[in-house]
């Protein structure tokens, strides 16, 4: 009970009247704890989501500026939400973070480095063609790394040492009609992304092939673009809420015309998370509410629509052996565990699973940049249990989670929609063609 805010002003703040339901609902059991990374590498109490509840909790009781103390615990949750899939008492952590971090944002003034790095993420991120300039900026520094330390050398460090691929054409508004001589199944919009776009535009056009393929058309809708999530997982909500308008109202012009919509297709985990969750966000704006719990409700992540509308027998003989990675968002956020290990098996794929599967990678958005040290132990851990299964392969949903763990891992790094796209017909993923990978 936050007890040192009187009742009335607790229920004339939604959100605080929210957390205050929720954490009732924590018997501080201490489940949380073997699945959380952060207690896994810090053994900190205040480092867990039950020690972080109690902080949230007194932030809230205390009212007005938070102390530093709490805002860096709370800034060292990945908001990976293991704990949250595993609570027995059904504590919805995710949201408790989210307004915790908003409070934070709204009453807490960060030291000038970290104000200037986090509107710099929030500025960059969603803007595909700011990002791309950041990255050629970056590459020329990059020989120099060794002299920065802490974020300014993650960033460095997350630099791709060869130069980006050109601009997708798949990535402009426009409708891709079904593979000729197929019928029309479905009609769908592709959430494209904003990092993806810059980093692996190979992504967009294999998930656009395996659709086309399988009778579905695919809008990239004129107005849609960045999720939001990078400015939402910083409490900046004042700078997420225009970018989830913005698609919202581009889908629904979509969904609401004379051609209609079945589904908003995600490519990205965390961008699906961030997706299905648009009707919380929007719940107490009144000329939002319903349409984002529409849009919310439409939101798949491609392993779920293909799932749903089945996978065509493979055109080739694949077979490899694929260590498949769930990103976090993708297990804990949205609750898609078999789906994409499913399909790749019905691909002709051999999967399997990392040891200590449910623990996050470090990556988690913006995390590896703004809490580089515990993401590194995060990222050696999950390295060396990706290798200790002997793939050939490594595959994930989420281009964040592959672009923290490609250079080191050995093996080629791909897409789960790649190698669906390439069993049924389409091209090998570059990757794979690179390392000339045999079946088997």
């Amino acid at each position: 009970m936050l007890s040192h805010i009187p009742e009335a002003a607790q229920d004339a703040d939604a959100n605080i009247k929210l957390a205050k339901e929720i954490i009732g609902n924590c018997v501080h059991c201490g489940v949380c704890l073997s699945r959380c990374p952060t207690y896994a590498v810090r053994h900190e109490e205040n480092d867990s989501p039950r020690g972080r509840i109690f902080l949230i909790k007194g932030m809230y009781e205390k009212g007005g500026v938070p102390d530093a103390r709490t805002v860096e615990h709370l800034d060292r949750c990945l908001t990976c939400l293991a704990c949250e899939a595993i609570c027995p008492s059904g504590v919805e952590y995710s949201k408790l973070i989210a307004h915790g971090r908003e409070y934070v944002e709204q009453h807490y003034r960060r030291p000038l480095f970290q104000r200037v790095v986090r509107e710099s993420l929030i500025r960059l991120l969603p803007n595909a063609g700011l990002f791309r300039k950041a990255i050629a900026l970056g590459r020329l520094a990059r020989p120099a790394r060794g002299l920065f330390s802490g974020t300014l050398r993650a960033m460095m460090d997350m630099v791709p040492a060869s130069p980006l691929p050109a601009p997708s054409p798949v990535d402009r508004p426009q409708t891709f009609t079904v593979t000729p001589g197929t019928i029309r199944r479905k009609r769908v919009a592709l959430l494209n992304g904003c990092v993806q776009t810059a980093l692996d535009t190979a992504i967009n056009e294999a998930t656009i092939r395996l659709l086309q393929r399988h009778g579905v058309e695919v809008v990239v809708a004129q107005g849609s673009g960045c999720c939001g999530a990078p400015a939402e997982h910083m409490g900046a909500e004042d700078k997420a809420l225009p970018l989830v308008k913005a698609n919202i109202d581009a889908w629904l012009r979509e969904a609401d015309g004379p051609e209609g919509l079945d589904a908003v297709i995600i490519n990205t985990s965390g961008c699906g998370t961030s997706v299905k969750a648009y009707g919380h966000a929007m719940r107490l704006d009144p000329q939002w509410a319903d349409k984002a719990a529409r849009v919310s409700a439409m939101a798949r992540d491609i392993s779920e629509f293909m799932t749903e509308i089945g996978l065509m027998p493979p055109a080739r003989p694949t077979g490899q052996r694929i260590v498949y990675h769930s990103a976090c968002s993708m297990q804990h956020g949205q609750r898609i565990i078999n789906q994409p290990k499913d399909l790749l098996r019905s691909a002709g794929f051999t999967v399997l699973d990392v040891p200590e599967g449910y623990l996050c990678c470090g990556s988690a958005g913006t995390y590896n940049l703004l809490q580089p040290e515990i993401a590194q132990q995060l990222k050696e851990r999950k390295v060396r249990n990706i290798r200790s299964v002997n793939a050939l392969v490594a595959a994930s949903g989420n281009i964040g989670c592959m672009t923290q763990l490609a250079g080191d891992v050995g093996i080629p790094f791909v897409h789960t929609v790649e190698l669906l796209d390439w069993a049924t017909g389409g091209p090998e993923p570059a990757a794979l063609a690179k390392a000339q990978i045999a079946a088997g």
